[in-house]
């Protein structure tokens, strides 16, 4: 089978791409920032509407995950270790116990439509921990950090959908 002249030239401009990519400039200062601004942000929305304090912290988490998740394993050094990849993860669950908390805190006065949403609440949990037990040995698998936010995404789901006002339910 033979390669016709663009096949070749993009095979060409492949092959003198570099294995790997570092960023133009340091990350971690305006990451730092972005979270610092995340933060006001999310008193700013706390003050105003407790409601959309959930999706902004979602859409932050995402778009967090997102930066980390295609910059971190170009950054860190091979040799940095299991542990400090697992930082990530660490992150993430810190960031997801203080979004449920601050949601359960907004629902707290409006009753649950269902008597058993802590059983699932737990059981979500329960699979996040397995997850973040195999990522301890893999912490840069993209598949499970994936999976490790849609769980977390779940869980977010459930507390709102159980502490759904009535006029809200179809």
């Amino acid at each position: 089978m033979t390669m016709n002249s663009f096949e070749q030239k993009l095979q060409a401009k492949i092959e003198a791409l570099p294995e790997t990519r570092t960023p133009e400039k340091p990350l971690w200062k305006g990451i730092e920032r972005g979270i610092a601004a995340e933060e006001v942000a999310m008193s700013e929305a706390t003050a105003k509407e407790p409601t959309k304090l959930h999706w902004v912290a979602m859409a932050a988490s995402v778009v967090l995950v997102s930066v980390l998740w295609v910059f971190v394993p170009s950054v860190l050094e091979p040799q940095a270790g299991k542990l400090e990849g697992y930082a990530l993860v660490e992150s993430l669950s810190r960031q997801q116990s203080e979004q449920i908390t601050g949601l359960l805190a907004s629902y707290e006065s409006s009753e649950a439509v269902t008597q058993n949403w802590q059983q699932q609440l737990a059981e979500l949990e329960d699979a996040a921990q397995a997850i973040k037990l195999v990522l301890k040995e893999d912490p840069s698998n993209p598949a499970l950090l994936q999976m490790l936010q849609q769980v977390y995404n779940q869980q977010i789901a459930l507390i709102e959908q159980v502490h759904a006002p009535k006029w809200q339910q179809i």
